[in-house]
This record gives structure tokens, C-alpha cells and sequence, in this order.
């Protein structure tokens, strides 16, 4: 099976989904998704059962369906799957190595997986520092485009005239220091990817002209008389409302609906908290390599601060904080003391009351007791495992003997 995997040509899994033995199914999905999370597994049962479903997906499932799919839902698979080849793993894109355990996140990489080989407008929304620029191409990078260029631009850091002029070019003499004929972004990616940065700052003029392009797929330069035909996929993104400006008339509806081919919304750093000691550690070889430094290691008490901060920067604040650390770091392992000081203070704040409380309100585990978190941790995964203790050990990447001590240990 690991040698089958292995292969870049495999590009699907069916998997048959067992209700007499709840662990078959979900066995050869984890193991799959192990050997190589970039092959979609699409799960088949004999009946619905919403909870199945639920916990295929929970465990990183493309698709569920009751068998036999129809020849409908075959067509839409080959189709989704075709133009990849073999799936590239659009998480490993991202941040190489990087798988997330964050289920908000899994289900943004299945959304892209399925939306990156076609030609349709993505509209990706997000606080600023959750990764938008970097979804935005990976979604190039996994698409027919892939091989034409890729353009970002930011359309809250230019004067409305000099975005015209970046956007659609302009002729020479169309303005004063007009001196040559210069091609615009639009132009420039053509037959590729254009990526439109904060969207929602685009001056009211700018957006009807933008919505132009996109409905006839002709560009006409700034002073310019002839429109030039462009294939451009365009991606935007935002850090605002963009509904709320809709309503109140601050971004055009038309506009609106017409980017808004399929919406993306990044979930922030603190709702994604089990995803950061994995973050941390990619970011930490990344400062190593580039300062020349030698760190291995992060103490316990470290590692939980930067679970239970905010992170209102998000990913791009925790780069940030752990290059500067490493930079500052005098030893081989960062301890609290080598934090920020507004980081390192936050292991003292009151801790929620239970795990359990924890769980049922949709909070995050920061600031728990490890203990606490373990026993919940391993309680939820022997629910979701039908008490397959077997199978609840390989999920939680345990021996059985180790799982075994520690039910009794937690009175489980």
C-alpha cells in the first residue's frame, strides 16, 4: 500500500465506508491521507448517515456518497480531478511540509482543490496576514495557467489614475510623462492569472471599469481608441465586509457578484490554533536557513504562549515574531524569556474551566492544563472511532499498549 501511494500517478482513492466495522473505512482513509495527502479519497456507503459523512470529511475526505454514485457525480469527479493530474497538494504549496489539522482549513483546501483547474473568478476574503496572496497562487500554480504568468497588485496602494494606467496601460501622450505605449497588468497576464489585492479599496470609477473587462474580456488603454482582447482569470481579495459595502452602496453589486465567482474566506490564526506548532516549526527552519542559526527546539511553556495569543497579524505576525526570535536567540532552544513580551505574558491569563466547556462552546484549547486537553483529545477521538481503540491509536499516532494506560489512567 505505501508503495502504491507513493506514486504521483495515483490521483483518487473509493473507499467503501463499512457500518457493521466503523473503523475499516476510516482506517484506509487516515492511511491514505498519510502516505499522500495530495490523492483525493472519496468515500462510498451503502445508506445516508449524515454522521459518516461527517466524519469522513472531519478526517480529510474529498467527497461522500451513497452507492452507487450516480453517473452524474462521476462526470463531476473526472472532471475536477482530470485537469489536475496528479493532485499537486495545494497545502504543500502553500507552506511545503505543512499539513494543517485545522478542519476550517481542510475544508478551504478542498474548496480549492476543486476550483483551481477552472477558468472561474475566486473571491478570497480574510483578515490582513492570513495567507491571501499566497492562496491566491497556489490556486494559479495548481490550474491550467500555471505555466503563464502570474500578476498581483494592490488596489489600495495606488491613485486611481495610476491604477487605470497599471491595470489596462495607457498610449503614449495620454498623460504628461506618457512617453511610450505601455501594456497593462491585464495584458501582460494574458492567458494567465491576474491577482486584484484589497479590492474592496477600489474607487467607485475604477470598479465600473474593471467590471467591463470582465464581462467582454476587452481592455482599452488609458488615451488609447482600440480595445485589445485579453484571457485573463482574475482572483480578488479583501480584508473587508464586502457585503456590508454592497449595502451600503460603497462597491457595486454588479461588481460584486460578478468577482464573487466562488468565495474563499481564510479562517484567522486563533481560530486555526492546533495548526501553529507545525507553522512555527516551518517558519523556524525557514529563519535558520536565512540568519544563519542553529535552533532546534521550543520548551513547552514557549510553545503554549504562542497557542493562547491572538495573533490579531496572524500568519504574517507569526513569521515575523519568529524570525525576530531566532535572530535574538542566544542558545539552541527558544524559551518563554526569548518571546515578546506581550506573547510571553499571556500563559497568565485565566484559563477556561474544562476542556469539555471548551468543546461545546467552539473556543480554542489555549491556556488548558496539557493534561485536560490530552483526555478530551483522546475521548473525542475514541467517540469519533466508534470506541475502535485500534483504530483511535493510529489516529492519534500512539501504540494501542500507550492508548490502553491512558484510558484507564483518565478513567475513560
Amino acid at each position: 500500500m505505501t508503495s502504491l501511494f507513493d506514486s504521483a500517478s495515483v490521483a483518487a482513492v473509493f473507499c467503501a465506508f463499512s457500518f457493521q466495522r466503523y473503523g475499516d473505512g476510516l482506517e484506509v482513509l487516515t492511511e491514505v491521507r498519510r502516505l499522500n495527502p495530495a490523492v483525493a479519497v472519496i468515500m462510498l456507503a451503502d445508506e445516508p448517515d449524515l454522521t459518516a459523512c461527517k466524519r469522513s470529511l472531519k478526517l480529510g475526505a474529498y467527497d461522500f456518497f451513497v452507492m452507487p454514485p450516480s453517473p452524474s457525480d462521476v462526470e463531476r469527479l473526472a472532471a475536477e480531478l482530470r485537469p489536475l493530474g496528479p493532485p499537486k497538494g495545494i497545502d504543500d504549496f502553500i507552506f511545503p511540509g505543512v499539513i494543517s489539522r485545522s478542519p476550517a482549513m481542510q475544508g478551504v483546501y478542498r474548496i480549492l482543490r476543486r476550483v483551481a483547474p477552472t477558468d472561474l473568478t475566486v473571491l478570497i476574503e480574510g483578515e490582513s496576514g492570513t495567507g491571501k496572496e499566497l492562496t491566491a497562487r497556489a490556486l494559479h500554480a495548481n490550474s491550467k495557467r500555471a505555466d503563464k504568468p502570474f500578476y498581483p497588485i494592490n488596489c489600495a496602494g495606488l491613485a486611481e489614475s495610476l491604477l487605470e494606467s497599471e491595470l489596462f496601460g495607457h498610449v503614449k501622450g495620454a498623460f504628461t510623462g506618457a512617453t511610450a505605449d505601455r501594456k497593462g497588468l491585464f495584458q501582460m497576464a494574458d492567458k494567465g492569472t491576474l491577482f486584484l489585492d484589497e479590492i474592496g479599496d477600489m474607487p467607485s470609477l475604477m470598479q465600473a471599469k474593471l467590471l467591463r473587462v470582465l464581462e467582454d474580456g476587452l481592455v482599452l488603454p488609458v488615451g488609447g481608441s482600440t480595445p485589445v482582447k485579453v484571457d485573463v482569470r482574475v482572483i480578488s481579495a479583501t480584508n473587508h465586509d464586502l457585503a456590508k459595502q454592497v449595502e451600503e452602496k460603497r462597491f457595486r453589486q454588479d461588481l460584486y457578484f460578478r468577482i464573487k465567482g466562488v468565495s474563499i474566506t481564510l479562517p484567522p490564526l486563533r481560530n486555526r490554533t492546533q495548526d501553529i506548532p507545525e507553522l512555527f516549526g516551518y517558519f523556524l527552519k525557514e529563519a535558520c536557513k536565512e540568519l544563519g542559526r542553529n535552533i532546534h527546539l521550543i520548551t513547552e511553556p514557549a510553545m503554549r504562549a504562542l497557542m493562547s495569543y491572538s495573533w490579531p497579524g496572524n500568519i504574517r505576525q507569526l513569521r515575523h515574531v519568529v524570525r525576530t526570535t531566532v535572530a535574538l536567540c542566544d542558545r539552541d532552544t527558544i524559551d518563554l524569556r526569548d518571546l515578546p513580551p506581550e506573547i510571553a505574558r499571556v500563559k497568565q491569563l485565566e484559563a477556561p474551566q474544562s476542556a469539555s466547556h471548551l468543546f461545546a462552546a467552539g473556543e480554542e484549547l489555549a491556556g488548558l492544563p496539557l493534561e485536560e486537553v490530552e483526555r478530551e483529545h483522546i475521548r473525542r477521538t475514541l467517540e469519533l472511532t466508534g470506541q475502535n481503540r485500534a483504530e483511535a491509536a493510529k489516529l492519534l499516532k500512539i501504540g494501542e499498549r500507550t492508548l490502553y494506560r491512558k484510558i484507564k489512567e483518565y478513567n475513560l
